[in-house]
């Protein structure tokens, strides 16, 4: 009798099941789809959806836009930067305690900087968060085996992302105008968010190898220059901002 009922209960529900199928033109047992997880089938829906993702696109490169368009005059190589008392280094990364080569490439535009007289001081911005992890003192000590002297070297401890650093050099360390150093996918941003907190900005775009890392840097910057414009926008205070500090002044003054 048991095997009977549910045999009784198998066919009512497949019955049921191809009832519902009939009125609904859908086999049974499916559910139906949400609208936004069905492909388009007409050509009003492919239409919708193809400039939706043209819209999406624009919107994406808008930030990267602002960028270039803001800065496309105030870019140049080492010979072409203009005379002026400071230049800030960005920090790029260390290979076991030493600059990376990017990071190198930077500094070593610095010290040309600094050997020619187009500049008087070198501020290095990078991360220190981790006692095992200093950018800051790499940086110096590079600079240093390269002919800048120590007085002429400031050292920013918590410059972790590049409007941090812009932050920190106007409000921590006092300065007004600077001449920026980096590699050219990422000097536009420089020079935009110094731009934004305060700082007037020449980037100087230091040559740099097409490799994996020139082209992920590149890609990475297209996501970057949405952060850019936020923080352009609504100007947060950096991560740690502390008390005003009187390096700059004091390597200002400091004999060549």
């Amino acid at each position: 009798m048991k095997r009977r009922g549910d045999l009784a209960a198998r066919c009512a529900a497949r019955w049921t099941g191809r009832r519902a199928a009939r009125r609904t033109g859908r086999p049974a047992g499916r559910t139906r789809r949400p609208a936004w997880l069905r492909l388009p089938r007409t050509r009003k829906e492919q239409r919708r959806t193809v400039q939706a993702a043209m819209a999406l696109c624009v919107l994406a490169l808008l930030p990267a836009t602002w960028l270039f368009v803001s800065t496309k005059d105030r870019i140049g190589p080492v010979a072409d930067a203009p005379r002026a008392r400071v230049a800030v280094v960005f920090g790029a990364g260390l290979w076991r305690g030493e600059p990376s080569p990017y990071l190198a490439h930077r500094l070593d535009a610095a010290a040309k900087l600094y050997r020619t007289g187009r500049i008087e001081v070198v501020l290095v911005t990078g991360d220190n968060s981790r006692e095992e992890y200093d950018e800051p003192d790499a940086m110096r000590t590079y600079l240093k085996k390269h002919g800048v002297p120590d007085r002429r070297i400031v050292s920013d401890y918590a410059g972790f992302d590049t409007w941090d650093s812009c932050v920190r050099a106007k409000k921590i360390f006092g300065v007004d105008r600077a001449v920026l150093v980096s590699q050219g996918f990422h000097i536009r941003r420089a020079v935009a968010l110094c731009d934004a907190a305060g700082v007037s900005s020449y980037g100087v775009a230091v040559d740099a190898k097409h490799d994996e890392t020139w082209y992920y840097g590149g890609a990475r910057e297209v996501l970057a220059a949405g952060k850019a414009a936020v923080d352009a926008a609504f100007k947060p205070d950096p991560r740690f901002l502390g008390p005003r500090e009187p390096g700059v002044s004091r390597a200002l003054a400091a004999p060549r």
